[in-house]
């Protein structure tokens, strides 16, 4: 993970400063402190993005932490404070917030939602819903949130969807076929409780209810009897979560949490250093 994150600080890095930050270069490279801090209650992630950026502007800036990933926050908290070169605090403070904030209104989202079905037995899964080039830290994020990851990508999981049926021809090959793969869940996708009876004697392990209602989905239930890990997903929202998480199922699914992020709203201030 480590070398993911380095590069993907590079990158913003290179984004930001091209050929260098003009600005911070008007002023004398004296030693300055700087404290973060939250003006809103969230949760906090990103630390090791916001400490790598630092690290690759200059080696000897230092951080003190007063809050760990995955940490509730009250408002007016003191985060973290840092000491080192002017230049470099100033040309890292944008790229290290913005990862901070990102990731932070990520895992403050999850925890929403994990909240809102803790008194269930259903578990809140993200999607790959997420925002270019930031998926492994956005699923990370919301692990910090208490919330659990779908597939991480295409790779490491099967979803077989409709298309993927007609293509084959046979659901019931498709599955065969499915299982025999060296991947952590095999899930099929339904529309219906018709196809979801069709899933379950084909032999479905783990079944996704696309945009069931929750009629529907106590019936899915019901039908299912145990026989499958069932997960609702499609119109759900942190108003109606809880009474979809109370229907029985297993999973709910979840795009809103990565796809539609607010940063939390963190700020930096800047003092010389006595």
């Amino acid at each position: 993970m480590d070398h993911v994150i380095s590069d993907m600080v590079r990158t913003a890095l290179a984004e930001d400063l091209g050929t260098g930050d003009v600005t911070a270069a008007l002023i004398a490279n004296d030693t300055w402190t700087a404290t973060l801090f939250t003006r809103e209650a969230g949760v906090l992630c990103g630390q090791a993005w916001f400490g790598e950026t630092f690290r690759q502007l200059d080696p000897g800036i230092r951080l003190t932490w007063h809050a760990n990933d995955g940490e509730r926050l009250k408002p007016g908290a003191i985060l973290c404070q840092l000491r080192g070169p002017a230049r470099a605090l100033l040309s890292g403070e944008r790229t290290a917030l913005n990862f901070l904030q990102t990731l932070s209104g990520t895992a403050t989202a999850a925890r929403r939602y994990a909240d809102a079905v803790a008194h269930t037995r259903a578990r809140i899964l993200d999607t790959r819903k997420t925002l270019p080039g930031l998926r492994l830290a956005q699923k990370y994020a919301v692990r910090c949130g208490g919330c659990g990851n779908h597939r991480m990508g295409l790779y490491d999981g099967v979803l077989i969807k409709e298309n993927h049926i007609a293509a084959a021809g046979s659901l019931s090959a498709l599955l065969r076929r499915a299982h025999d793969l060296p991947v952590p869940f095999v899930e099929i996708e339904v529309e219906t409780l018709v196809q979801l009876s069709e899933a379950l004697e084909a032999g479905g392990q783990r079944i996704l209810l696309d945009n069931f209602t929750l009629t529907d989905l106590r019936a899915a239930v019901a039908l299912s009897a145990g026989r499958a890990q069932l997960e609702a997903s499609g119109g759900i929202t942190l108003d109606n979560v809880a009474a979809f998480a109370e229907t029985g199922v297993d999973f709910i699914s979840i795009g809103d949490i990565t796809k539609n992020v607010r940063a939390l709203d963190l700020s930096l201030r800047f003092t010389p250093a006595s």
